[in-house]
């Protein structure tokens, strides 16, 4: 380790983050205004019990959830992931931007092969222009199940939040617990083609809590004093359900989404979906009630299939109860399962800051325009197969009816060194074949199947997508991820889009940031981006099942002219296919 002449200021950077720390981090060296921070995840099985039920389970370094990494804004992080388990995995750092640095975004096959048995990969980025709660995880599979954890990225040195200075922060997970191996669940669904048999338990922090069997030990409590502020970094993790979140007789500030501050708004209510992170602050009352309140988690669903339809429960506890034998234990009530009008409120809810120290760019002139349409659909049924889906057919998913296809070869490594090879520049901008998205289905519910078509754009190039939910197999809501870029969205609604009166209605003023939105169940969102970050950039739902299905699509952002804006070559241990 070179501290060079700056001892005390990395000293004082790892005193200041000490309390978020899981893993020893090593601060190397000084760049560009932050620091180079190391970390190493060790790919581990570990042996857990959650409901009476023990099972080996995938981990980083033997920790469920994983263990939180922490930066500043403008700092490196270099992450060396080994992997010791029979699976192959990658490791995606969710809702970094990646600027020139898409080697290190980790999806399988999209941006590197996966890190096998006995290998390892070095992941190396900076974090540029983002502070806030993310996450890190898996994302080969259903690997996301056990191997997750927070991405905390704080201001730079000497800055504040743009808000009240908290007296603690609290990172909270969301998670699902599998008493089976969730391969196993989403290997048998896609040999059957019925839907993937659903999570026995949500976690919070790793822990289901008290409403379930066998569970009253494994509760997360949060013990707060009175008269405090308490920021919360909430994080779903969970892999296939979007969440309803509340804490019994109190109320929260949201402050940040998807690491970019909002204008704070107050509520009682909160929903997340996959991938999705919500920072809020939490004032605790003055003086201490002699009681203890429930946090309650349960799903947001309004699709046809089944669902893990349970509560996960932690509980926040005052310190120095008068009373704690006899203190009552509040419970809040949450939306019905399917509130979309309740989600829909919510979501209208977040604004960008747009202040001069933050200031937004939503692009006001559109280059390029794309409509995808979103949504379950089949597959028939192999001959000498019976099959368990609709009408004997196999489940699928698709954007514009193409279910993507994962290449054998790293989609950026093809495009990089050959410009061509597992892929096609043929997604198309808009659905082949128009109909009433949201209302009756049509007849044919086959979607397209094996190929890989990307999308290409050229750099710099101003960006919206309108993308629309379908009812073929029931309407739904879809949390849909972009890799290597936050967009601003700039409209949502229910129904059809309309492409005559809809836009004239877009916030283009101070839309919310975000890396992941939910497309409205039987809805629309709108989107848009500047196409500035050179690479190969995944786009799919953050329902793992319908991932595993095909509702993905990539874009390929050619090469700016300068040489600032031009992807570099890979590194020397990218993984081999």
């Amino acid at each position: 380790m070179r501290f060079s002449g700056f001892l005390s200021s990395a000293v004082m950077v790892i005193l200041f983050v000490g309390c978020f720390m899981a893993v020893p981090e090593v601060v190397t060296a000084k760049h560009g205004g932050g620091v180079t921070r190391h970390y190493k995840f060790s790919i581990r099985m570990k042996n857990i019990t959650r409901l009476c039920r023990s099972k080996s389970i995938v981990t980083v370094n033997g920790k469920f959830p994983g263990p939180r990494v922490v930066a500043r804004e403008g700092d490196r992080l270099v992450v060396k992931v080994v992997n010791h388990v029979p699976n192959n995995i990658s490791i995606h750092w969710h809702g970094i931007r990646q600027l020139r640095s898409g080697w290190a975004d980790g999806p399988a096959y999209i941006t590197q092969c996966p890190i096998q048995t006995g290998q390892s990969y070095v992941y190396n980025f900076t974090i540029t222009g983002q502070r806030g709660t993310l996450l890190w995880h898996a994302h080969f599979s259903w690997m996301r199940a056990s191997v997750y954890g927070p991405l905390i990225i704080l201001p730079r040195r000497n800055e504040s939040y743009p808000f009240i200075k908290p007296y603690k922060e609290v990172p909270i997970l969301f998670g699902e617990w599998f008493n089976a191996d969730p391969e196993a669940v989403i290997n048998q669904s896609l040999q059957t083609g019925a839907g993937p048999n659903v999570s026995d338990a949500y976690t919070l922090n790793g822990l289901p809590g008290p409403l379930y069997n066998c569970s009253g030990k494994d509760t997360y409590k949060l013990k707060v004093k009175p008269g405090k502020t308490y920021l919360l970094r909430l994080i779903n993790a969970a892999l296939n359900d979007e969440l309803f979140f509340s804490i019994a007789n109190h109320s929260v500030t949201v402050v940040e989404a998807d690491a970019s501050y909002v204008k704070p708004f107050v509520t009682d209510t909160l929903v997340i979906a996959p991938g999705q992170t919500t920072n809020v602050l939490l004032k605790t009352k003055s003086p201490a009630p002699d009681a203890a309140f429930y946090m309650l988690a349960r799903p947001y669903f309004t699709g046809m299939g089944t669902f893990d339809n349970t509560t996960v429960a932690g509980i926040l506890e005052y310190e120095n109860p008068k009373n704690p034998e006899n203190a009552p234990l509040f419970k809040p009530s949450l939306p019905a399962i399917n509130a979309t009008n309740v989600v829909a409120n919510f979501s209208n809810m977040f604004k960008s800051l747009a202040t001069n120290k933050f200031p937004i760019n939503v692009p006001q002139k559109v280059d390029k325009r794309f409509f995808f349409t979103i949504g379950l659909g089949t597959n028939p049924c192999p001959k000498n197969q019976t099959c368990q889906g609709p009408n004997g057919t196999k489940f699928a998913a698709s954007m514009n009816n193409i279910s993507f296809a994962l290449p054998t070869t790293a989609l950026l490594q093809s495009y990089f060194f050959s410009k061509s090879g597992v892929f096609t520049a043929d997604f198309p901008d808009f659905p082949l074949h128009p109909f009433n998205y949201t209302g009756t289905p049509p007849n044919n519910t086959h979607v397209i199947n094996g190929t890989t078509k990307v999308e290409v754009l050229p750099f710099n190039a101003s960006v919206e997508v309108i993308m629309q939910d379908t009812s073929i197999l029931g309407a739904e809501s879809h949390p849909l991820h972009l890799h290597g870029y936050n967009f601003y969205v700039v409209g949502q609604g229910f129904g059809n889009f309309n492409p005559k009166n809809d836009p004239s209605k877009f916030n283009l003023v101070d839309p919310v940031e975000r890396n992941t939105v939910g497309v409205p169940s039987g809805g629309w969102v709108a989107i848009r981006f500047q196409a500035d970050n050179p690479g190969v950039w995944l786009m799919h739902c953050h329902f793992d099942v319908h991932l595993s299905w095909g509702l993905r699509m990539a874009w390929i952002v050619l090469d700016g002219k300068l040489p600032n804006q031009k992807l570099p070559p890979p590194p020397s241990d990218l993984p081999k296919c």
